[in-house]
């Protein structure tokens, strides 16, 4: 069995606090033509340096009907700045236009299977995943970027096209899972291509 969800399969439903004071479950985002969930973190390189693209994604597809929904699912034991507290304390300052949902017992991730931080998932109407991997070619030097192949999704799936770039790899830090080396990746995890 594959470690990361497959094209076309069922969003796993999920439980988790945000930033925000309450908790959310998928039900909550059913009035969403198109969810996007992303695992994400507070320390990450690729994602400091990709969270502005990402909220040009957000505005830009946001009245179209996409929900954004960040999750951080990283072990605070393995880097103390992705706790709780700095995530709030990030959405203050930064005023991100996304839910930031807290996965810390690290199931979310594990049911969706989460390689790296970002990694993108993109479900239709019905809920079914219809891209996964990267946002852009160059997360971490944005200035470098030349493809979006989120927002290339996204712009294919609203068009009512069939999505000619459907899965890539994910581009970022690896997880990090709880009492695991920051490197380590489960065996089961690989390439999504």
């Amino acid at each position: 069995m594959a470690f990361t969800l497959q094209l076309g399969e069922q969003a796993p439903d999920l439980k988790l606090p945000a930033t925000d004071g309450n908790t959310y479950q998928l039900s909550d985002f059913d009035d969403a033509e198109v969810l996007v969930i992303f695992f994400t973190c507070n320390h990450c390189p690729y994602v400091i340096g990709s969270d502005e693209v990402t909220r040009q994604a957000v505005e830009k597809f946001a009245p179209q009907g996409v929900k954004f929904v960040g999750i951080n699912s990283n072990s605070k034991n393995t880097y103390a700045e992705d706790d709780f507290q700095h995530m709030v304390a990030r959405m203050d300052e930064y005023k991100f236009p996304w839910l930031y949902l807290y996965d810390e017992l690290q199931e979310v991730a594990k049911a969706y299977g989460a390689l790296r931080t970002p990694h993108f998932f993109v479900f239709d109407k019905e809920r079914k995943l219809i891209y996964t991997g990267r946002g852009v070619d160059n997360p971490r030097q944005t200035s470098r970027i030349t493809t979006n192949d989120l927002e290339r999704a996204l712009e294919e799936h609203l068009a009512g096209k069939t999505l000619s770039v459907p899965l890539t790899n994910p581009i970022g830090c690896n997880v990090k899972w709880e009492g695991k080396d920051p490197h380590w990746m489960p065996v089961e995890a690989c390439d999504l291509i």
